[in-house]
């Protein structure tokens, strides 16, 4: 019962978020975990000011809400994180949020889907830290010419309550053993907390397992290898992460 009431409370200031933009509601503000992962302007003030900014915004806001709740993945993540762009979005010049594309909506509902019927099972509530980025702002931030960003299927998100990054890791190995491969989901893990979720292909990344093996059954097997930041002219196949 206190979990069903909890679920319906996270819809219900979701909806809110997507449909008042004055700042006159209880704060939904960034967890402490996600702190870290969030700049100052795709916060939730952020997010208010936004959309504040252009009268077509709520409009947009409000039909992507309307077809997520359609869809069955309302309140999974709030839909106002489910439009941050890349995190480096003031470097380029470019918007903190963005409604995605209405044809790649379905992309996004296929990832909260397994968000939600799976990862937020087993690790608790996420929050998301960057989702669809349009091709300049993409390019711009560095990620990969065949970033699942770019057709909304790629989120990237951190664990609400903090744990130990390797304990994420494995955690999260076990989902996607079990449940990402025949879902068509891919997983990769970053710097941190964290982690991606792509539901455009099954492919893994960031899985170093602490004995030199790769992947997530090296995770499970070996424990996780502890995250090396990479020599700023390293190759790309030796360190733990690739862009994505």
């Amino acid at each position: 019962m206190a979990a069903a009431f909890h679920w319906r409370m996270r819809f219900l200031m979701s909806l809110l978020l997507a449909l008042v933009p004055a700042p006159m509601l209880a704060s939904t503000a960034t967890a402490p975990a996600a702190l870290e992962y969030v700049m100052t302007g795709q916060d939730e003030p952020g997010y208010r000011r936004w959309i504040a900014a252009d009268p077509a915004r709520p409009i947009q806001v409000k039909a992507f809400n309307d077809y997520l709740v359609a869809n069955g993945v309302g309140g999974v993540a709030p839909t106002w994180q489910l439009i941050r762009t890349a995190s480096d979005w003031w470097k380029c010049s470019a918007q903190p949020f963005e409604v995605p594309p209405t044809a790649h909506w379905p992309n996004i509902v296929h990832a909260l889907r397994f968000v939600g019927a799976y990862i937020e099972p087993a690790i608790g509530q996420v929050e998301v830290v960057s989702a669809y980025r349009n091709p300049a702002l993409n390019q711009c931030a560095g990620g990969a010419a065949s970033s699942s960003h770019l057709t909304g299927g790629g989120i990237d998100m951190v664990p609400v309550v903090p744990v130990a990054r390797e304990r994420l890791m494995e955690d999260l190995c076990r989902v996607q053993l079990a449940k990402g491969w025949w879902n068509g989901i891919g997983l990769g893990f970053y710097k941190g907390l964290r982690f991606h979720i792509d539901a455009r292909k099954t492919r893994e990344w960031g899985t170093a397992g602490a004995a030199g093996g790769y992947g997530c059954a090296a995770v499970l097997r070996e424990g996780a290898r502890p995250f090396v930041e990479a020599p700023a002219n390293a190759d790309a196949t030796t360190v733990p992460t690739t862009p994505h």
